[in-house]
């Protein structure tokens, strides 16, 4: 029974899901300036990939916005002969290829490179970008770009469509107010049946004379084969697959393991990984493009009850029978009926609070995300995401400079300690109690001596004259060749001024490095299991030693 509960509730879900795919394949393939047959072929065998190595039971795979603007940048510049399919089926085997290498040398952890903020704002300008390329189709102008001053500049004069704006005017609207004023499953059903509708209309009246349709379109057999092998053209597609394999990989990570923590479920990475690289190569081989994890798909295959990633499986079924169904009718779509569904679908998730709440909490993040916009908008894709990954370095180096050290003292009455300047505490005055907030690496090493001296000085003034520093080692996770050179400089440092250096609560693993190579000894450093008890020690210290180590207990 159970198992027919399961098998149930995901074909349910993935025949809702594929209500939604129909359209969105097509609209983003002719976004990524390809035949709409590609988006229903990239919605087909690569979903069955993915359901057999991927870990995401609701990741709603295939086609997506901001990887259409990608893909329409990187074959804006293909060479004589080489068509934008051909050129697409290259860019979907090399994001695959780059993916599982990535996967074999267990990579994942390369997501980590574009912060949330760099991501948030590369997603928003992709979807402005998205929406204002889409303006013209939808109007029935001959301007088209990749950036807003490509679009502008491109743009004729007068160049407007009467027909063509009607057609798209009407398709928003239509959209809008379905999602408004209509329960929930109308909603969801509204872009494909404003398709059909458009459709029906377009071929059996002469409504849609003088408009753009998307005119006839070759056999849907699924074309099976290997892309095309020219090396010339794999290297030239080489760095925008690059781009085009980390957004995919990092967006889709960022859907999957938000939903797997909603739903309280286990996300392996490096499977998500290996599912997406199978997923690209499968697509390079059956006609498709490259393929990414998209957030309202995955949303809805959650909302519609899915369990397992069975329900990809019936999404690709339901897939191939629109194939089957829509062949014909397809040709009398009027372009600017799509080009309405892309402009509601991509600006229905777009938000400026993302922006208010980073520059809120952090401003130099808030300032990240506003370039990273900016550059998608006004440069290009690639200067968007160096950008981002840049930025979020620089960032994490500017926020490590520099070591957080706070002088500590005893709470009233307590064992506890915390930092003097938002607590009222007690300190005494032969002792200088610092806690060192972070790890002793190379990119903040060199700030430790004069960050202590700083605080051995203030305790000097307000408290009185010390004679040795105790700190509290809790938060350090590693120190490095750097750190323990810092260190060796800070033991230095205080031994000129008469100090000792103590430490308290060292880590297990980081204490193991420091007892390696006998630091601990040859700097006569005292060893404490507690802050309070290297406080309270006065001249009674605690050597370190290795039976002091292994004592049950023991950090």
């Amino acid at each position: 029974m159970r198992l027919l509960a399961t098998w149930r509730a995901d074909l349910i879900a993935g025949a809702i899901v594929a209500v939604l795919l129909i359209p969105q394949s097509l609209a983003y393939a002719m976004l990524a300036g390809l035949p709409p047959q590609v988006g229903l072929y990239a919605s087909l065998l690569p979903l069955l990939a993915y359901a057999a190595l991927g870990s995401s039971p609701v990741l709603g795979l295939g086609p997506v916005a901001v990887l259409a603007l990608m893909i329409a940048q990187a074959l804006g510049a293909l060479p004589a002969g080489v068509s934008a399919t051909e050129g697409a089926l290259v860019l979907a085997a090399e994001v695959g290829l780059l993916l599982a290498t990535a996967a074999v040398l267990r990579l994942d952890a390369l997501s980590s490179l574009l912060s949330v903020p760099a991501l948030r704002g590369f997603e928003n300008g992709a979807t402005l970008m998205i929406a204002a390329g889409q303006l013209p189709v939808l109007l029935g102008s001959a301007a088209a770009g990749f950036t807003l001053p490509a679009l502008v500049s491109s743009a004729p004069d007068g160049g407007l469509g009467l027909a063509s704006a009607v057609w798209g005017g009407a398709a928003v609207a239509l959209l809008l107010l379905s999602r408004r004023a209509g329960p929930r499953l109308l909603s969801r059903l509204a872009p494909l049946l404003l398709l059909v509708a458009a459709m029906l209309l377009s071929a059996l009246t002469p409504a849609a004379r003088g408009v753009a349709q998307v005119g006839a379109l070759p056999s849907l057999a699924m074309p099976l084969g290997l892309p095309l092998l020219d090396a010339a053209l794999w290297l030239q597609l080489l760095p925008a697959a690059a781009l085009v394999a980390l957004m995919g990989f990092v967006s889709s990570l960022a859907v999957s393991e938000s939903l797997a923590q909603r739903r309280g479920e286990k996300l392996l990475p490096a499977a998500e990984m290996r599912g997406l690289a199978a997923a690209n190569l499968v697509a390079s081989v059956s006609g498709g493009m490259p393929v990414a994890g998209s957030f309202s798909r995955s949303i809805l295959l959650h909302e519609a009850g899915s369990r397992s990633r069975l329900s990809l499986v019936f999404v690709a079924v339901f897939m191939a029978l629109a194939m089957l169904l829509l062949a014909e009718p397809l040709a009398y779509l009027p372009k600017p009926v799509l080009a309405a569904v892309i402009v509601v679908a991509v600006l229905g998730g777009f938000s400026l609070r993302p922006y208010r709440d980073a520059w809120r909490y952090a401003r130099e993040e808030g300032l990240l995300m506003v370039a990273v916009t900016a550059a998608v908008l006004l440069w290009s894709i690639a200067a968007a995401l160096a950008i981002g990954v840049v930025g979020s370095i620089a960032l994490l180096i500017q926020r490590t400079a520099r070591p957080h050290v706070a002088r500590i003292g005893r709470v009233p009455g307590t064992q506890h300690y915390r930092n003097l300047e938002r607590y009222a505490v007690e300190c005494r005055p032969e002792v200088v109690g610092l806690r060192v907030d972070e790890s002793l690496v190379f990119t903040n090493a060199r700030g430790l001596t004069d960050a202590v001296l700083g605080h051995v000085r203030a305790h000097r003034k307000q408290v009185g004259p010390p004679q040795r520093v105790l700190m509290l080692m809790a938060p350090v996770n590693h120190i490095d060749v750097s750190g323990l050179t810092a260190l060796q400089e800070l033991h230095a440092a205080l031994a000129a001024e008469g100090l000792r250096l103590e430490f308290s609560e060292v880590k297990g693993p980081v204490l193991d490095k420091l007892k390696a190579v006998g630091w601990l000894e040859r700097h006569d450093v005292s060893l404490y299991l507690s802050h309070h008890e290297g406080i309270q020690a006065g001249e009674h210290v605690l050597r370190p030693s290795l039976a002091d180590h292994d004592a049950p207990g023991q950090l």
